[in-house]
């Protein structure tokens, strides 16, 4: 026994060295332009095994390898390996508040992958049904939790109190099933939909045992993330270089302030690029503050927090015109925190179908394009600028 121990540990090493090997001789270059899978490492089944059952030893969350998760693997590290490297390095800011709240909840500090599954850590995301945040609450959910939602301020967007919700949430769903699995399915399809399945297995309380009687989201979402873990932990071994964030958790500071305020005021007193305050601020909606009362939090970068202050009174005392149609009109052209993309008119579009698509202005079309008249013939080329975090619908 003891020599078939050591063989199939001797024979794991080789597999490893072989991995190793090959993503040591397939990294691909920034000047190199291939995009082929079969440059990517690739590790055989018994690799993973043995790499998430060591993860395992020190999980709460039960951790274990099969083909579906496998699929999931090879979606992060091969199909998504661009995504995954901008998530590996936005961890460096999430991650500690993640982890202070899990740990003062007591809660397995693995759940933070969840908000990978969820959202891909963007705080600002907004999934089909409507769920936001980095921990996708629907508004009825959030405002279970006392997260504030209003046309300025959606809370679900904030780090720390969606954070300190979804703990809340967790620790309500284990004291109903006492099984991490079930936990994880249920923050996904809803603890209704997780009861129905055990009900209709005949009472069968393994994950694995009632999948198929899931949805389909369910279904594969603790395979997902077990995956996440994997790849989060093991991102070195496939080639993935983290794509570093504009800012770390401790290059951060905060403000409390009593007084309605607009990022563009901020932006023009202290220097800071507008899309650099929305990044830091995702709770805030219409890049505004609004005097709610009580204080509101901004969050800046530590060298920036002096600067405000040194120019606290020339904020305050500054006036933003209110934006009406005609200040629209004359800044149609502008083109500010936003991306290029070239648009060929279809047969049967009109500039105020096209304006529609893209959540722009028909005035902006025509002053992006040079255009005077009303007229778009099909074929023709238009200069589209649209939001840097745009979806193709």
């Amino acid at each position: 026994m003891h020599f078939l121990k050591i063989l199939c540990l001797f024979t794991l090493s080789l597999l490893v060295f072989t991995g190793f090997d090959q993503a040591d001789h397939t990294s691909l270059s920034k000047t190199d332009k291939r995009d082929k899978t079969d440059s990517v490492p690739r590790y055989p089944d018994l690799y993973y095994e043995f790499k998430i059952s060591e993860l395992n030893k020190t999980s709460p969350v039960e951790l274990e390898y099969n083909q579906y998760v496998k699929a999931y693997i090879e979606r992060y590290t091969i199909e998504r390996r661009q995504e995954l490297a901008r998530i590996i390095g936005l961890s460096q800011l999430y991650f500690p508040i993640f982890d202070e709240a899990l740990d003062r909840y007591a809660l397995p500090l693995e759940l933070k992958y969840l908000t990978i599954v969820e959202s891909g850590l963007v705080p600002t995301a907004v999934s089909k049904s409507g769920a936001v945040g980095l921990w996708q609450f629907l508004m009825g959910t959030g405002k279970m939790f006392d997260l504030e939602i209003t046309s300025y301020i959606d809370e679900r967007r904030d780090p720390y109190k969606s954070t300190d919700a979804a703990c809340k949430y967790l620790q309500y769903l284990y004291n109903t099933f006492h099984d991490w699995h079930l936990v994880l399915s249920s923050y996904n399809g809803g603890p209704g939909e997780t009861r129905k399945a055990i009900e209709r297995s005949g009472g069968e309380t393994t994950y694995w045992k009632i999948r198929p009687l899931l949805s389909e989201q369910a279904r594969n979402y603790v395979p997902a993330f077990i995956a996440v873990v994997y790849v989060m932990n093991h991102w070195a071994d496939h080639n993935i270089v983290p794509e570093k964030p504009a800012y770390s958790y401790k290059e951060l500071d905060t403000l409390h302030i009593r007084y309605a305020l607009s990022f563009k005021q901020i932006s023009t007193m202290i220097g800071l690029p507008l899309d650099h305050i929305r990044f830091l601020n995702p709770v805030y909606k219409r890049d505004y503050i609004p005097e709610t009362g009580s204080p509101a939090v901004l969050v800046l970068p530590s060298d920036k927090i002096v600067t405000y202050l040194n120019n606290e009174v020339n904020i305050l005392g500054s006036y933003s015109k209110p934006v009406d149609y005609n200040m629209l009109v004359k800044n149609a052209g502008c083109t500010d925190d936003k991306v290029r993309i070239i648009y060929t008119v279809e047969k049967g579009d009109f500039f105020h179908k096209i304006a529609l698509k893209y959540g722009c202005t028909i005035e902006n079309i025509k002053a992006w394009n040079n255009i005077d008249s009303m007229s778009i013939v099909p074929g023709q080329k238009l200069t589209i600028w649209v939001d840097k975090n745009y979806q193709q619908p």
